[in-house]
């Protein structure tokens, strides 16, 4: 049974990020701060009211962003199919472009949550992948 941390607890690390254009389209996405340590191209499991998801963290001239939230690896790597859960969940709590949001670090590198600040939100914590089983399921969603 995995573990559960709450926002507000000392396991958790707190951002606040912004949420902004995604180049010349209309969608929000997730601009990080430069304190979070994560790199281009890392996929993170990502926390939206409860469920988790997975998304890919992207550079830009302005830093590091995160421009969707899918139900999978795989989708979250091709970053266009399937529904993106982030412009969901976005739109079901009201948030605005420019606005900011709390960027949860649960476990650094892996697990993320977003919230509206103020709001608690409790993770369940799932130990990361070894590395090794990672890259045999990278290999067989290239597939």
């Amino acid at each position: 049974m995995p573990d559960r941390v709450a926002s507000d607890g000392e396991a958790v690390t707190t951002y606040r990020a912004r949420l902004a254009r995604s180049g010349g389209t209309r969608r929000p996405c997730l601009r990080l701060p430069d304190d979070v340590a994560v790199d281009a191209g890392d996929l993170i499991r990502l926390v939206l009211d409860g469920d988790e998801y997975h998304a890919r963290i992207e550079r830009d001239a302005d830093g590091y962003l995160i421009r969707g939230a899918y139900d999978n690896r795989r989708l979250a790597r091709t970053d266009g199919e399937g529904t993106n859960r982030l412009v969901e969940w976005v739109r079901a709590v009201d948030r605005e472009t420019g606005q900011s949001v709390d960027f949860d670090e649960v476990t650094p590198g892996y697990l993320y949550g977003v919230r509206v600040p103020g709001k608690r939100a409790v993770y369940s914590v799932t130990r990361q992948p070894d590395s090794s089983l990672s890259s045999i399921a990278d290999g067989l969603d290239d597939h």
